[in-house]
């Protein structure tokens, strides 16, 4: 059995952790750039992705008070859906997440060593060991480094948001026609890579079996977390507005170094690159124990192999999960080039949070989410929860062909798989409970 060590503010922590990751450092930049350096396209483009996050995090919440187990939306699709959307979910998860850690891994390495490929790779396997044993040594040494990697890379966003809001206001955007066909492809594509940044509060979710009395703390610690992040996002917006201009922002592969740079001199340009290394790093750690906990919770239902439950007794973590996900990672920091595969992990985080949306829109009331005579968890419309699903069906489809249709064949392999085994046991996955 997992233990209860986590507090609200671990929660919160933990949250904030995974969505101020490195995507922070880039995310902007890259949505500018879809949106054709034009402003007010980039702000519809982070509006979108923090109402899609909303609905997300809000479903999210609503089912975290029904069931307040490790899994997140794997636990959630078996309870309220069918063990198959469950699976679904969390494979999902699993698979797309591990691309994650290691796409953070990478970033690490290139960050500190951009212009040599074999030490940044070799960094992001060093990374990827000592964030392993991090996560190995306790859910609270977790929050832990989590809250000691925060502060500095709160430190630089700080700096960088006071030095652009010190400019002014942005120009206008010049004559840069950005990447996209058209303004709404621009938005959509612009809300695709932003939600991702915001998509961290999952992770308090996953580790249900862990938060002291779940059933407040969990969408207490989502909603405070998401809030937190959402006025950062628009504060650093504004500033690289201000200190880059729309088109600059639009073309700077680095927003942050460059505004760093521009605004208070060259060498403040190793604080960005120390900054971006740490929340990478924080995310990275995060990610392996978030996909640790839904590991778990599909190995007691012998939908992954029944080896990834077991607990350490002493730390209470769950040991081989981490250890297995760890190999993951490095294998394909070592034989894979990382940056193809992110948009891999997006369809599978839109899938995750798909099934989650859907499971919530078919609680009721009560604190089992079946009595129709009561008002449903955190009084939350149904309307919210179809919103989310709609959403994400939204920006999934702006994805790369490539990413979709490569997801898609993961998802058949995991599917398939299940369904060879579950035949080969002479029974059907069962509906309803996750085992405790």
């Amino acid at each position: 059995m997992l233990q209860r060590r986590l507090t609200l503010t671990h929660a919160v922590v933990i949250g904030l952790g995974s969505m101020i990751g490195a995507g922070v450092f880039t995310a902007i930049g890259l949505a500018a750039a879809l949106t054709g350096g034009h402003p007010g396209l980039l702000y519809a483009a982070l509006a979108l992705a923090l109402l899609t996050a909303l609905c997300n995090a809000l479903s999210t919440a609503q089912l975290a008070t029904v069931h307040p187990e490790s899994g997140g939306a794997y636990v959630y699709g078996r309870r309220q859906l069918h063990p198959l959307a469950g699976f679904v979910a969390g494979w999902g998860f699993v698979t797309g997440k591990t691309a994650s850690v290691a796409a953070m891994a990478a970033t690490i390495g290139l960050y500190l060593f951009p212009d040599d490929a074999a030490p940044a790779r070799l960094t992001g396997v060093a990374a990827v060991v000592v964030l392993t044993a991090v996560a190995m040594a306790g859910v609270t040494r977790t929050a832990q480094a989590t809250m000691a990697i925060l502060v500095p890379v709160a430190a630089v966003l700080a700096l960088a948001i006071g030095a652009g809001l010190a400019l002014g206001a942005p120009s206008e955007a010049d004559a840069f026609a950005g990447v996209a066909d058209s303004p709404v492809t621009g938005v959509l594509m612009g809300a695709g890579i932003l939600f991702f940044a915001f998509a961290g509060y999952a992770r308090v979710a996953t580790m249900g079996e862990e938060v002291i009395d779940p059933r407040r703390s969990i969408p207490r610690a989502i909603l405070i977390a998401l809030g937190l992040t959402a006025g950062l996002y628009v504060l650093l917006t504004a500033a690289l507005l201000a200190g880059l201009g729309p088109t600059g922002l639009a073309l700077s592969p680095a927003p942050v170094r460059e505004l760093l740079e521009t605004t208070l001199g060259t060498a403040w340009g190793w604080a960005a690159l120390a900054g971006a290394a740490l929340a990478a790093a924080g995310a990275a750690l995060n990610l392996l124990t978030g996909i640790s906990r839904t590991a778990l919770a599909m190995a007691r239902e012998s939908d992954l192999p029944r080896p990834l439950a077991r607990v350490n007794a002493r730390t209470g973590t769950p040991w081989v999960g981490q250890l297995t996900i760890a190999v993951a990672v490095i294998l394909l920091l070592l034989t894979t080039d990382i940056l193809t595969v992110v948009g891999f992990s997006s369809f599978g985080v839109l899938v995750y949070y798909a099934v989650a949306n859907l499971a919530a829109a078919t609680l009721r009331g009560g604190e089992d989410g079946r009595d129709p005579a009561l008002p449903r968890p955190l009084r939350v419309p149904r309307a919210v929860n179809v919103l989310g699903l709609v959403l994400c069906a939204v920006l999934a489809a702006t994805l790369p062909p490539m990413a979709v249709v490569a997801m898609l064949a993961v998802f058949l392999v995991g599917v398939g798989g299940r369904a060879f085994v579950l035949a080969g046991r002479g029974r059907p996955g069962r509906r309803g409970a996750v085992a405790p």
